[in-house]
């Protein structure tokens, strides 16, 4: 671990939630905005210069370390770092951040301060789940993801059944969570027994220490399954899917961009459930990979049969959620690349897209293609960006999702062939769902009076999607910017479960100190 002298990702947490304070506390709605968006807009650039600090040669290693006890009677620490799995995340979340608020800017109608105040909260609180290196640490921030959520769906949904979508997403993930906690005092208790100690004195949430202790086959067994279940429903996968589409349905688009642009349930897969429990995720490689294609298909399937943007999205996210667990059930360095650099284009592509989908119901009322039809004779600007999004999304050459499909694919083949060719027929079917509603809402006669009389993109919106739209063609034509960032620590994570350490009990705790 490479410790740091000055608090970045501290100040990364921090920022955003003293900005929701400040949000909160504004004495006007128009000041509060403005308060919301320069603080996102710092925390943006906060975020960059961890980028920029972090050196991906020792990627394998945990950097900008901070560690500070916690609850010392429990050997609970704060201690919050970034490898070359997380360090993409934090940018990316802080600029999905930037243009949710922007997004919002004139579609909230009430209670203002709050809403851009819970915005900023939540996006500290997701910093610091990618941070997090203590696993009741990061269990604090991932349940706290809730109360913002619940509050933002419930309190500012589109739908009528807002209320309905806000509660029945708070109670999946509080299903979700009883399994991750009961694996992870599963493993400190393991970790007391190892190092032939007392409990509680002895106890180890410590991530860097629960991976260099050895954890008995069966127990190895209990927590994959544990940390599987807990995480696959915030991921989701099939069938604990059902909560994705009624948020999105539901739930204001600004927020829906957020829930499938950031898969927080995918990155717990790869950061905790296969590294703990290496021995049983090699051995289980097999039930990922079918459990990624059935995700794979079936929401690619289901998507196929839509006929509203803001669902077929929803479908379309579920989907691709099971190409990147194909990736990751591989075992091989461009089948965990590839997933990573796809959970990358979650956040630009998926989020981007459903952003469209919002413009589109500010205007329109409806993203259901029966009452569209003809939108690129009276919003071109608008349709140049969904198609450049839309393209990226079926991995069409020179965009960000090309490179990430074709890792994928190649990861797939090469673990086996069936795997790789389930990932194949994905790619037609997400072809086949995004061209097909194209067609029908986008192409054809203008038949709705409300559609002729549409106004394109304004400045502030066409200012919003520019950003994305220069990161799927940089990332498309420039790939290595982002998979020099997480190539060495690809290769150790894949290293760690084809050779997991095998090490006396009293060398544990010298490997923590010697780091």
């Amino acid at each position: 671990m490479i410790e740091s002298t000055f608090p970045l990702l501290s100040l990364t947490i921090v920022l955003p939630l003293l900005g929701a304070l400040a949000t909160g506390l504004a004495t006007n709605n128009r000041l509060a905005k403005y308060i919301a968006l320069w603080v996102a807009v710092a925390e943006l650039l906060l975020t960059l210069s961890a980028w920029w600090l972090f050196k991906p040669e020792d990627g394998n290693r945990f950097q900008l370390v901070e560690q500070r006890a916690w609850i010392p009677s429990l050997n609970m620490e704060y201690l919050v770092g970034i490898d070359g799995i997380s360090v993409l995340f934090l940018p990316m979340t802080a600029l999905l951040t930037v243009l949710a608020i922007a997004a919002s800017w004139t579609s909230v109608q009430h209670l203002h301060r709050l809403h851009f105040a819970l915005l900023l909260a939540l996006e500290g609180i997701t910093i610091g789940v990618f941070c997090a290196l203590d696993t009741m640490l990061f269990f604090l921030f991932w349940e706290l993801t809730l109360p913002p959520i619940f509050f933002l769906i419930g309190l500012w949904g589109i739908g009528t059944l807002r209320r309905t979508a806000a509660m029945k997403y708070t109670l999946f993930m509080l299903f979700g969570g009883v399994p991750l906690l009961f694996a992870f005092v599963l493993l400190a208790i393991n970790h007391a027994t190892e190092v032939n100690g007392a409990l509680p004195q002895n106890l180890s949430f410590s991530l860097p220490v629960l991976l260099a202790t050895p954890v008995s086959e069966h127990l190895q067994t209990v927590v994959f399954v544990l940390l599987l279940l807990g995480f696959a429903v915030k991921a989701p996968l099939i069938p604990f899917h059902t909560w994705l589409p009624t948020a999105t349905m539901e739930g204001p688009t600004q927020i829906t961009a957020l829930l499938i642009g950031l898969k927080l349930g995918i990155y717990g897969i790869v950061r905790f459930t296969l590294p703990l429990a290496p021995s049983a995720a090699v051995g289980f490689s097999w039930i990922l990979g079918i459990l990624g294609a059935v995700t794979l298909v079936y929401g690619g399937l289901i998507a196929l049969q839509q006929s509203n943007l803001r669902r077929l999205l929803a479908y379309a996210s579920i989907s691709h959620v099971g190409l990147v667990i194909i990736g990751i059930a591989s075992l091989t360095v461009q089948g965990i690349q590839g997933a990573i650099f796809q959970l990358f284009n979650f956040s630009v592509i998926a989020s981007s897209l459903m952003l469209i989908a919002g413009f589109i119901h500010q205007r329109l009322a409806s993203t259901e293609a029966v009452h569209l039809g003809g939108l690129a004779k009276v919003m071109p600007r608008l349709s140049t960006f969904y198609f450049l999004f839309m393209l990226a999304s079926i991995g069409v050459p020179g965009t960000n999702g090309f490179p990430a499909e074709l890792l994928l694919i190649f990861g797939a083949l090469s673990a086996h062939p069936g795997l790789g060719l389930t990932a194949l027929a994905g790619a037609v079917l997400s072809a086949a769902y995004m061209l097909s509603y194209t067609r029908r809402a986008f192409w054809g006669p203008i038949t709705q009076t409300a559609v002729s009389q549409s106004q394109d993109l304004r400045p502030r919106e066409l200012a919003l999607l520019c950003i994305p739209a220069l990161l799927v063609l940089w990332f498309g034509f420039f790939p290595n910017t982002a998979l020099s960032v997480n190539q060495v620590a690809a290769e150790a994570w894949l290293s760690r479960l084809l050779e997991p350490p095998q090490m006396p009990n009293n060398d544990v705790v010298g490997l923590w100190q010697g780091h």
